[in-house]
Protein backbone atom coordinates (compact mmCIF):
# COMPACT_ATOMS: atom_id res chain seq x y z
CA UNK A 1 0.00 0.00 0.00
CA UNK A 2 2.62 2.39 0.50
CA UNK A 3 4.75 1.89 -2.51
CA UNK A 4 1.39 2.71 -4.13
CA UNK A 5 1.42 5.55 -2.60
CA UNK A 6 4.85 6.97 -3.33
CA UNK A 7 4.41 6.30 -6.66
CA UNK A 8 1.17 7.79 -6.80
CA UNK A 9 1.87 11.10 -4.62
CA UNK A 10 5.16 11.02 -3.87
CA UNK A 11 4.25 10.40 -0.04
CA UNK A 12 4.42 7.21 2.35
CA UNK A 13 1.99 8.52 5.42
CA UNK A 14 -0.77 6.37 4.57
CA UNK A 15 -3.02 8.91 3.23
CA UNK A 16 -6.61 8.87 2.32
CA UNK A 17 -5.84 12.18 0.77
CA UNK A 18 -5.39 12.82 -3.29
CA UNK A 19 -2.72 15.17 -1.84
CA UNK A 20 0.68 15.05 -4.03
CA UNK A 21 3.49 16.06 -2.28
CA UNK A 22 4.18 18.83 -4.91
CA UNK A 23 0.31 20.02 -3.79
CA UNK A 24 1.25 19.50 -0.25
CA UNK A 25 4.52 22.48 -0.50
CA UNK A 26 2.27 24.72 -2.62
CA UNK A 27 -0.38 24.53 0.38
CA UNK A 28 2.22 25.21 2.10
CA UNK A 29 3.85 28.14 0.60
CA UNK A 30 0.31 29.49 0.35
CA UNK A 31 -0.06 29.38 4.27
CA UNK A 32 3.64 31.07 5.02
CA UNK A 33 4.78 28.40 7.09
CA UNK A 34 7.93 29.12 9.41
CA UNK A 35 9.57 28.06 12.16
CA UNK A 36 6.72 29.24 15.00
CA UNK A 37 4.09 29.39 12.71
CA UNK A 38 1.06 27.88 14.31
CA UNK A 39 -0.60 25.11 12.36
CA UNK A 40 -3.78 23.18 12.44
CA UNK A 41 -4.30 19.89 9.74
CA UNK A 42 -8.13 18.79 10.37
CA UNK A 43 -8.68 15.85 9.05
CA UNK A 44 -5.43 14.70 9.27
CA UNK A 45 -5.52 11.11 9.42
CA UNK A 46 -2.01 9.44 10.38
CA UNK A 47 -0.03 12.54 9.63
CA UNK A 48 -0.65 13.49 5.74
CA UNK A 49 0.45 16.04 4.80
CA UNK A 50 0.61 17.99 8.17
CA UNK A 51 3.52 16.47 9.26
CA UNK A 52 5.43 16.77 6.20
CA UNK A 53 4.92 20.10 6.20
CA UNK A 54 6.07 20.41 10.16
CA UNK A 55 9.22 18.70 9.01
CA UNK A 56 10.36 20.78 5.70
CA UNK A 57 8.93 24.36 7.45
CA UNK A 58 9.80 24.08 11.19
CA UNK A 59 6.08 24.75 12.09
CA UNK A 60 4.35 23.83 15.06
CA UNK A 61 2.04 21.16 14.09
CA UNK A 62 -1.55 20.28 15.81
CA UNK A 63 -3.14 17.37 14.37
CA UNK A 64 -6.85 16.72 14.85
CA UNK A 65 -8.84 13.94 13.47
CA UNK A 66 -11.35 11.39 14.60
CA UNK A 67 -10.18 7.93 14.36
CA UNK A 68 -7.66 6.94 16.89
CA UNK A 69 -5.74 4.19 14.86
CA UNK A 70 -4.26 7.20 12.31
CA UNK A 71 -3.38 9.71 14.96
CA UNK A 72 -1.87 6.78 16.90
CA UNK A 73 0.48 6.23 13.96
CA UNK A 74 0.58 9.70 13.25
CA UNK A 75 1.89 10.15 16.78
CA UNK A 76 4.56 7.75 16.54
CA UNK A 77 6.12 8.68 13.59
CA UNK A 78 6.38 12.89 14.83
CA UNK A 79 8.52 11.45 18.28
CA UNK A 80 10.64 9.40 15.86
CA UNK A 81 11.41 12.37 13.14
CA UNK A 82 12.05 14.37 15.67
CA UNK A 83 10.38 17.42 14.32
CA UNK A 84 11.89 21.30 15.03
CA UNK A 85 8.57 22.36 16.11
CA UNK A 86 5.91 21.19 18.35
CA UNK A 87 3.35 18.83 17.98
CA UNK A 88 0.24 18.09 19.63
CA UNK A 89 -2.25 15.27 18.38
CA UNK A 90 -5.76 15.33 19.48
CA UNK A 91 -8.77 13.49 18.54
CA UNK A 92 -11.89 15.43 17.77
CA UNK A 93 -14.39 16.40 15.56
CA UNK A 94 -13.44 19.18 13.09
CA UNK A 95 -17.29 20.81 13.95
CA UNK A 96 -16.45 20.96 17.48
CA UNK A 97 -12.65 21.58 18.03
CA UNK A 98 -11.50 21.48 21.61
CA UNK A 99 -9.37 24.22 21.02
CA UNK A 100 -9.03 27.69 22.09
CA UNK A 101 -10.22 30.40 19.61
CA UNK A 102 -7.59 32.42 17.66
CA UNK A 103 -4.90 30.37 18.68
CA UNK A 104 -3.50 29.15 15.32
CA UNK A 105 -1.81 31.05 12.45
CA UNK A 106 -2.70 28.61 9.30
CA UNK A 107 -4.98 25.91 8.73
CA UNK A 108 -5.03 23.11 6.51
CA UNK A 109 -7.44 20.19 5.73
CA UNK A 110 -7.13 17.85 2.38
CA UNK A 111 -9.72 16.60 0.40
CA UNK A 112 -11.81 16.53 3.70
CA UNK A 113 -15.10 18.61 3.49
CA UNK A 114 -16.30 16.46 0.64
CA UNK A 115 -16.01 13.76 3.47
CA UNK A 116 -18.32 15.04 5.76
CA UNK A 117 -22.06 16.54 5.97
CA UNK A 118 -21.27 19.40 8.24
CA UNK A 119 -19.13 21.57 5.96
CA UNK A 120 -20.23 24.61 7.29
CA UNK A 121 -20.01 24.00 10.73
CA UNK A 122 -16.24 22.62 10.44
CA UNK A 123 -15.85 26.43 8.21
CA UNK A 124 -17.16 27.92 10.93
CA UNK A 125 -15.03 26.57 13.52
CA UNK A 126 -11.72 26.97 11.69
CA UNK A 127 -12.82 30.48 11.69
CA UNK A 128 -13.02 30.64 15.33
CA UNK A 129 -9.51 28.67 16.51
CA UNK A 130 -7.91 30.87 13.96
CA UNK A 131 -6.08 34.70 14.35
CA UNK A 132 -7.96 37.36 12.31
CA UNK A 133 -5.41 37.27 9.23
CA UNK A 134 -4.94 34.00 9.58
CA UNK A 135 -4.81 31.76 6.33
CA UNK A 136 -6.76 28.46 5.34
CA UNK A 137 -5.76 26.26 2.28
CA UNK A 138 -7.58 23.23 1.48
CA UNK A 139 -8.76 20.81 -1.36
CA UNK A 140 -11.63 19.38 -1.79
CA UNK A 141 -13.38 17.43 -4.85
CA UNK A 142 -17.01 18.08 -5.91
CA UNK A 143 -19.85 17.33 -8.33
CA UNK A 144 -18.65 19.65 -11.70
CA UNK A 145 -21.58 22.29 -12.26
CA UNK A 146 -23.95 21.97 -15.41
CA UNK A 147 -24.68 18.28 -15.23
CA UNK A 148 -27.81 16.74 -16.78
CA UNK A 149 -29.68 15.03 -14.14
CA UNK A 150 -28.59 11.57 -15.19
CA UNK A 151 -25.06 12.66 -15.01
CA UNK A 152 -25.43 14.56 -11.63
CA UNK A 153 -26.78 10.69 -10.66
CA UNK A 154 -23.68 9.04 -11.59
CA UNK A 155 -21.53 12.02 -10.37
CA UNK A 156 -23.29 11.44 -6.71
CA UNK A 157 -22.89 7.94 -7.03
CA UNK A 158 -18.76 8.22 -7.14
CA UNK A 159 -15.91 9.58 -5.17
CA UNK A 160 -16.19 10.58 -1.62
CA UNK A 161 -19.31 10.18 0.09
CA UNK A 162 -19.99 13.80 0.83
CA UNK A 163 -19.00 15.69 -2.35
CA UNK A 164 -22.19 17.65 -2.53
CA UNK A 165 -22.70 21.04 -0.82
CA UNK A 166 -25.80 22.33 -1.74
CA UNK A 167 -24.31 26.15 -1.14
CA UNK A 168 -21.30 26.64 -3.13
CA UNK A 169 -18.23 26.54 -1.58
CA UNK A 170 -17.15 30.45 -2.10
CA UNK A 171 -20.87 30.98 -0.16
CA UNK A 172 -19.98 29.37 2.88
CA UNK A 173 -16.80 30.80 3.22
CA UNK A 174 -17.95 34.43 2.64
CA UNK A 175 -20.69 32.97 5.20
CA UNK A 176 -17.99 31.54 7.91
CA UNK A 177 -15.61 34.88 7.97
CA UNK A 178 -13.13 34.17 5.24
CA UNK A 179 -12.20 35.94 2.24
CA UNK A 180 -10.89 33.61 -1.09
CA UNK A 181 -7.59 34.58 -2.16
CA UNK A 182 -6.59 31.60 -4.55
CA UNK A 183 -9.21 29.36 -6.24
CA UNK A 184 -7.24 26.74 -8.47
CA UNK A 185 -8.61 23.94 -10.31
CA UNK A 186 -6.76 20.59 -9.43
CA UNK A 187 -9.46 18.33 -11.53
CA UNK A 188 -6.60 17.51 -14.58
CA UNK A 189 -4.21 16.04 -11.53
CA UNK A 190 -6.80 14.33 -9.97
CA UNK A 191 -8.12 12.52 -12.92
CA UNK A 192 -3.87 11.59 -13.83
CA UNK A 193 -3.66 10.37 -10.38
CA UNK A 194 -6.48 8.14 -10.18
CA UNK A 195 -5.73 6.45 -13.25
CA UNK A 196 -1.86 6.03 -12.47
CA UNK A 197 -3.85 4.70 -8.94
CA UNK A 198 -6.00 1.88 -10.51
CA UNK A 199 -3.01 0.94 -12.88
CA UNK A 200 -0.96 0.36 -9.80
CA UNK A 201 -3.42 -1.59 -7.89
CA UNK A 202 -4.47 -3.96 -11.32
CA UNK A 203 -0.43 -4.72 -11.24
CA UNK A 204 -0.39 -5.23 -7.64
CA UNK A 205 -3.51 -7.26 -7.51
CA UNK A 206 -2.54 -10.77 -6.24
CA UNK A 207 -0.75 -9.15 -3.41
CA UNK A 208 -3.91 -6.66 -2.31
CA UNK A 209 -6.21 -9.73 -2.63
CA UNK A 210 -3.74 -11.16 0.44
CA UNK A 211 -4.04 -7.84 2.19
CA UNK A 212 -7.41 -7.04 1.95
CA UNK A 213 -9.50 -10.55 0.95
CA UNK A 214 -10.96 -11.11 -2.22
CA UNK A 215 -14.21 -9.10 -1.68
CA UNK A 216 -13.32 -6.16 -0.25
CA UNK A 217 -9.93 -5.60 -3.27
CA UNK A 218 -12.77 -6.20 -5.81
CA UNK A 219 -15.22 -3.84 -4.21
CA UNK A 220 -12.03 -1.16 -3.95
CA UNK A 221 -11.44 -1.81 -7.46
CA UNK A 222 -14.47 -1.09 -8.80
CA UNK A 223 -14.94 2.08 -7.10
CA UNK A 224 -11.03 3.21 -8.61
CA UNK A 225 -12.40 2.33 -12.03
CA UNK A 226 -16.17 4.20 -11.31
CA UNK A 227 -13.99 7.22 -10.33
CA UNK A 228 -12.01 7.21 -13.14
CA UNK A 229 -14.89 6.67 -15.50
CA UNK A 230 -16.91 9.79 -13.89
CA UNK A 231 -13.56 12.15 -14.44
CA UNK A 232 -13.12 11.03 -18.01
CA UNK A 233 -16.90 11.85 -18.23
CA UNK A 234 -16.48 15.50 -16.47
CA UNK A 235 -18.91 14.76 -14.14
CA UNK A 236 -16.14 15.03 -10.94
CA UNK A 237 -14.02 18.08 -10.17
CA UNK A 238 -10.76 18.64 -7.62
CA UNK A 239 -10.25 22.53 -6.38
CA UNK A 240 -7.12 23.85 -4.44
CA UNK A 241 -8.92 27.11 -2.45
CA UNK A 242 -7.32 29.57 -0.29
CA UNK A 243 -8.81 32.06 2.40
CA UNK A 244 -7.71 34.82 4.93
CA UNK A 245 -9.65 35.11 8.26
CA UNK A 246 -11.78 38.71 8.15
CA UNK A 247 -12.17 40.47 11.12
Amino acid sequence: MLEIERAVCGCDYGGTSWTTRHEAERVGGLLGLNPGTRFLDVGAGAGWPGLYLARITGCDVTLVDVPLEGLRIANARAVAERLAGECRVIAADGAALPLQSAGFDAIGHSDVLCCLESKLSVLQECRRVIRVGGRMAFTVISIAPGLSAADYKRAVETGPPFKEAGVGYAKMLEQSGWRITHHLDLTVGYAQAARHMLRQEEARAEALTRVLGEVEFSDRLGRKRNTVQALDGGLLRRELIAADALG
